[in-house]
């Protein structure tokens, strides 16, 4: 009997406690005291949420009634807001166990100074332990909901902004406003990143890497792309990283980021790649088509079966990679000079032409070895 009128003692401590303006000071100064950042919010956001919460979680416990979703919307509600404004999440966990433990100390009390004892204190405060643990949830819940939901729309609105900037496909670019909210300034200079990273998950983890002096990362026709005001820091995944050009250069640059990204992936490059420094191999590249029909006239009368053809093709390709000088090319052959020699004279006697003399009156010597460069690779990597 004594345990049911200490009950009932209890019941009316919570309802006065929950309008009980001091009480909801308290609270707030316990949460504002413990968590920095939500120190950093309005007192009157603090007292709004505090308010409610006491309120709803008071009124199912004195009516003696199981809480359901409705008594939970507060909690949500907090969990989700705090969220928007950028609170973390460690720091609202403080704030919201510094309001919990002040409350059961508030309500101890109170019980004690009406006689309740001791014994039945306990087991009231034990069933409001259980319900303020899953009131902590549902505002961790609505916090994460929220975030995701947040992480979500901000990577999408981003990266629609991203593919604007970078693609001709009609879409006009974006306004200097949606800049500025995206964080990029619209008179500023940017590098293009272009990434050989397809996996989303992957993805969300390179973009801390590229963006830890700002920019914006999404994916763009399947990888992972973005803008940056300095070349990030070295991965092991291969990025092709364009000098900074202003916004309005950007859809000549994505394409040539793009090229060059095929290039070096086919050339087993990893890391930050420079575009210029594949701006030849991206450059011939380009044409394919042409490449065959110069593989093809210049060296028509070589046998693609044949191994010494093979081996007479790899020492002039490694004879212009040196420079044209024989000792260097012997060297990296580790063969004698007198056999780069030879291997040089058979080849031209077979194709008719030679790697040292234009082919051509007039022409450039530099041009003319990167027509038989373009030549030789070209058929050794059709041939392999």
């Amino acid at each position: 009997m004594a345990a049911v009128h200490g009950l009932g003692v209890i019941g009316r401590v919570l309802k006065e406690m929950a309008a009980d303006e001091d009480v909801v000071d308290q609270l707030v100064r316990a949460a504002r005291s413990h968590a920095p950042d939500v120190a950093k919010l309005p007192e009157s956001e603090n007292r709004r949420h505090v308010a409610v919460m006491l309120a709803a979680g008071l009124d199912s416990f004195t009516n003696a009634r199981e809480p359901d979703e409705q008594d939970f919307a507060a909690a949500e509600a907090l969990g989700s807001d705090r969220a928007a404004q950028g609170v973390p999440i460690t720091s609202l966990l403080r704030g919201v166990q510094a309001g919990r433990t002040r409350a059961t100390a508030i309500a101890i009390s109170r019980c004690r100074d009406a006689g309740v004892p001791d014994d039945v204190i306990l087991e009231a405060i034990l069933d409001l332990e259980r319900y303020t643990g899953a009131l902590e949830r549902h505002v961790v819940n609505g916090y994460h909901t929220a975030e995701l939901e947040l992480s979500r729309t901000t990577r999408d609105t981003r990266t629609q902004l991203l593919r604007r900037l970078l693609l001709r496909d009609g879409t006009p670019p974006p306004a200097d406003d949606e800049l500025r909210r995206a964080g990029l300034r619209p008179d500023g200079r940017y590098h293009c990143l272009v990434s050989a990273v397809t996996d989303p998950v992957q993805a969300r983890a390179l973009e801390q890497r590229f963006l830890t002096h700002g920019g914006v990362c999404g994916i763009v026709e399947g990888r992972l792309t973005g803008l940056a005001p300095h070349p990030p820091a070295a991965p092991a995944d291969l990025v092709v990283v364009a000098p900074a050009v202003p916004l309005d250069a950007l859809r000549d640059v994505h394409p040539l980021c793009t090229a060059a990204l095929r290039v070096a992936a086919d050339l087993g490059l990893r890391g930050v790649r420079d575009l210029t420094e594949l701006a030849g191999d991206t450059a011939l590249a380009a044409h394919p088509v042409l490449a065959g029909l110069l593989s093809t006239t210049l060296l028509a009368a070589l046998d693609h079966d044949d191994e010494f053809h093979r081996e007479l093709v790899g020492t002039a390709l490694a004879y212009l990679d040196h420079d044209r000088r024989l000792n260097r090319t012997a060297g990296a052959l580790h063969v004698h000079p007198n056999t780069v020699r030879y291997r040089l004279d058979r080849l031209e006697e077979i194709t008719g032409t030679s790697t040292d003399h234009p082919a051509f009156g007039g022409r450039s010597a530099l041009l003319d070895a990167l027509r038989w460069w373009w030549a030789l690779r070209t058929w050794l990597g059709h041939h392999r």
